[in-house]
């Protein structure tokens, strides 16, 4: 059986901005297949953002600011790629008003678990 998503070539930035605007909400599904997923985020004021159960990638569409993961602060512009890996507290910061970012999720959630599960286990051995 053929995915929905088999044949989809491209996702143009203009369109997902309007499905964005269209939809009035802070982000839009706009391709998923398997553990990955691709959308548009466009936080208003500040970002509420918990950390997920999949690794994470943004590739910044449009606008700057601040980038925080765990204690780590980067600046970013248009272009700039950032990556933190499941269940990192992560959040942008200090952003102008017109930015947006393409996100990246991806990583099964059953594996994402696992390896904080081995993680845990690890600890308490030692």
């Amino acid at each position: 059986m053929q995915d929905q998503n088999d044949n989809m070539l491209r996702i143009a930035l203009s369109e997902a901005r309007d499905r964005l605007i269209h939809e009035s909400e802070l982000f839009v599904v706009l391709f998923r297949r398997g553990d990955f997923s691709v959308e548009l985020f466009a936080p208003r004021g500040t970002d509420t953002q918990q950390p997920h159960d999949q690794d994470e990638a943004y590739i910044v569409a449009s606008g700057s600011g601040t980038f925080r993961r765990g204690k780590e602060r980067v600046p970013f512009q248009p272009g700039d790629f950032l990556f933190f890996a499941a269940s990192v507290p992560h959040r942008f910061e200090k952003f102008t008003d017109d930015f947006q970012t393409w996100v990246l999720f991806f990583g099964t959630k059953a594996v994402t678990a696992g390896r904080a599960d081995r993680a845990s286990a690890r600890r308490s051995r030692r």
